[in-house]
Parts: structure tokens; C-alpha cells; sequence
């Protein structure tokens, strides 16, 4: 028996790779199961054979920060170089930029305004009779006011999650989408890059250490508990429990990939706000990449639809009925011992890279710190509901 004991880590993503390697570099053993043939979950990157473009295997993935401990962990096992999300939009046969901003603004009315301008134009437009928007078409109402809700949000939104944008709660529009500069950038982070040699390698990295063993094609049963001193599981919660209070809701993806000889649309997601349009967007891959040269293009006509029980699931749904869900399966979770539920699959959370790694080394710093006082680690670090 190894020193300090053995954990299993059920997922080779982020959330398992940053907790093996930080326990591992402690001086457990760890062994790292995932039923893909891969390492890096969603986040996989390959290059493509036929024109050696790095593509983002089941959909872009850009990695933007304010944490700088978490910028300085990720440059540890991967050079990361700079890239700007530039998104465009068409809609009613225009291209505009995304998000929201002057120019859009501009552009979409016809006009030259200044900020200040725009700014008291834009309040003309909101719908000043919704107080506490309840909704997501509510806060759009309120916030931008009917042209530019109909053009940008309503659409795109209707086909990302499937239901009518009255159905959906005004968080999921959580900021205020507008920008009265010219600023086109996607992200406001401190931090913004991309990976050079991709994120597979970079989790490959992660997992490279002497007390880390990878299982690939391999399912963890929770019957297997018992051989391990403690498990974190970034599976699905709903998965661990094998489906027994049904499935928890998610939108999945499906890509509609094609190569094309050239630069097929000049940027890197072109986003498509009319509903007409069957897929929300398309992604240039080469794009994502703007430090390297290719005649050839990859790219990703992206549809969403609901997440049936073989799909991946992508973006956890949090309605209602889901959160009814979700209360059973986090009250059965709580009296498993000795395992954590981490990640965006294990905690029914929306989670971008950063907080998945920020919660990630939390995670195994509390393990650390429970272990060596002899406490038990919570069921959860961020709880669910």
C-alpha cells in the first residue's frame, strides 16, 4: 500500500486531472478512470489529419480568467498564447458584432450615435413598465427593448435551449448585454489565451507524474468504493446513481463537421439569431488558432437539442422540475461515504474552465487539510441547490 493511501478520481477533464495531480504531488496513489478513449473530456483537442488544423473536438473551448493563480497553474503545463473571442452574429440578413456593442448599435439602427447617446437612446427602447424581470424575455425587454431582443437573444436562445425564452428565468441573462465602445471582445477577463499545442496536451501534462495511473474505456462502478481511501467523481450525479430518480435535464450538441479549402467565414463562431436557421452557429477551428497557418478549414455547424440518456451531456438545464430532481439525488449523495462530487457533471453546474480549476485545487487543498487533522471531506464543496 502506497504511503498515503490510494484515491480514485472518476474523470480525466479538468476537475480530475487538477485533483490527482495535486494529491499525487502530496504522495497518494491515484488512479484516474474515464469511459472515453481519451484524456481532457469536452475540452479534447486533436489535430486533423487532413489539414492539420487543431480542432476542439466537441466544440470550441477558450479560456478566459481573472484568478491569476489559475492563469499561472494552467502556463505551468502549457504555453498559453493570446486570442481575443471576436464573435459575429447574423441576423435578418446582416452581420453584426456580438456582444451588443456601439457599433451593433449603429449598424443595427442606422445611426452615428456617441455612448451617451446610444445609452439614452437604448432606455427609449427597453420596456420600462417590467420592475423585476422574472424572465429571460423579460430582462431582455427591460434591458435592450424589442428590436434588438427579436434580432440577437430571442432566436438563438430558442434553439440553445429548446423552449420558448419565457420559460427560461431572467439569471441566464445575468449582465447587462450591451456595451455603449467599440470594444468587440467577448470576455472582459484579466486573462485570455488559448493553449498552443491544444488542451489534451495540456491535461496530458497535468496527469504526467509517476503516482498517476489512467484507465481509459473504463466505467467506475460505485461497488468499487470501497478499495480506495477516498473518491471525487466528475461524472454525471444522475450517472452515479445509475438513472434511479430519472435523468436530470441538459441540452447536448451535435456537430455537423466540413472542411472547406480557403477561409470559409473569417472568423473564428459566427452565431445565427434567426430561428429559420436550423443550427446556432458555425465554428472555424483554424481561427481559434490565429498563430498558426492552414489552407484548409474545419468547421462545426453546432445544433442543440435535448440530451437523451447516450448523448454528452453539455449545458445542465436547472428548471423546475430539474432542481426537484437534483434535491433527491444531492439528499442519496450525502449518505454515500467517503467520495466528493465534483465538476460540472457531478454538481449539476454551468462551470467555465476557470472556476473549474479554481474549485478543482480547492478541493484537493481541503482533502489535504481534512486528512491531516483526521476530519471527513464534504459530499459537496459547492452545494448543488
Amino acid at each position: 500500500m502506497h504511503a498515503k493511501g490510494t484515491i480514485a478520481v472518476v474523470g480525466a477533464g479538468l476537475s480530475g486531472a487538477v485533483i490527482g495531480r495535486e494529491l499525487a504531488e502530496d504522495g497518494y496513489r491515484i488512479e484516474v478512470f474515464d469511459t472515453r478513449s481519451h484524456i481532457a473530456g469536452n475540452c479534447h483537442t486533436e489535430r486533423d489529419t487532413e489539414t492539420g488544423v487543431m480542432v476542439h473536438v466537441y466544440g470550441p473551448h477558450i479560456f478566459h480568467t481573472d484568478d491569476a493563480e489559475v492563469w499561472d497553474y494552467v502556463n505551468r503545463f502549457e504555453t498559453f498564447l493570446p486570442y481575443k473571442n471576436r464573435v459575429k452574429t447574423t441576423s435578418k440578413g446582416q452581420v453584426f458584432s456580438l456582444p451588443v456593442n456601439l457599433h451593433t448599435i449603429n449598424q443595427f439602427f442606422g445611426k452615428t450615435f456617441r455612448p451617451d447617446e446610444a445609452k439614452a437612446f437604448i432606455e427609449e427602447q427597453s420596456d420600462k413598465t417590467i420592475a423585476d424581470p422574472q424572465t429571460f424575455e423579460e430582462q431582455a425587454l427591460r434591458f435592450v427593448g424589442k428590436d434588438l431582443y427579436e434580432a440577437f437573444f430571442k432566436g438563438y436562445t430558442q434553439k440553445q435551449w429548446g423552449c420558448s425564452p419565457t420559460d427560461l428565468p431572467a439569471s441566464i441573462l445575468k449582465r447587462l448585454p450591451v456595451r455603449f465602445n467599440y470594444d468587440d471582445n467577448y470576455f472582459f477577463h484579466k486573462f485570455q489565451g488559448m493553449p498552443e499545442n491544444g488542451y489534451t496536451d495540456m491535461i496530458g501534462r497535468i496527469l504526467d507524474h509517476p503516482s498517476i495511473k489512467v484507465h481509459l474505456e473504463t466505467r467506475f462502478n460505485r461497488d468499487r468504493n470501497g478499495e480506495f481511501d477516498h473518491v471525487f467523481y466528475s461524472g454525471p450525479l444522475d450517472g452515479y446513481f445509475d438513472y434511479e430518480s430519472g435523468q436530470l435535464g441538459y441540452r447536448t450538441l451535435d456537430f455537423e463537421r466540413f472542411t472547406y479549402e480557403g477561409d470559409y467565414q473569417g472568423c473564428a463562431v459566427m452565431n445565427y439569431g434567426d430561428v429559420s436557421v436550423p443550427y446556432t452557429r458555425i465554428t472555424e477551428h483554424k481561427h481559434f488558432s490565429p498563430w498558426e497557418e492552414h489552407k484548409g478549414s474545419v468547421c462545426y455547424r453546432e445544433f442543440s437539442r435535448e440530451c437523451g440518456r447516450e448523448d454528452i451531456p453539455y449545458y445542465p438545464i436547472r428548471l423546475v422540475k430539474e432542481k426537484e430532481q437534483l434535491a433527491e439525488y444531492v439528499a442519496r449523495a450525502e449518505k454515500e461515504d467517503a467520495i466528493t462530487f465534483v465538476g460540472r457533471l457531478g454538481t449539476y453546474r454551468y462551470l467555465d474552465m476557470d472556476v473549474t480549476i479554481r474549485e478543482a485545487i480547492d478541493t484537493a487543498r481541503l482533502y489535504l487539510a481534512k486528512a491531516a487533522e483526521g476530519a471527513t471531506m464534504p459530499t459537496f464543496l459547492h452545494a448543488p441547490v
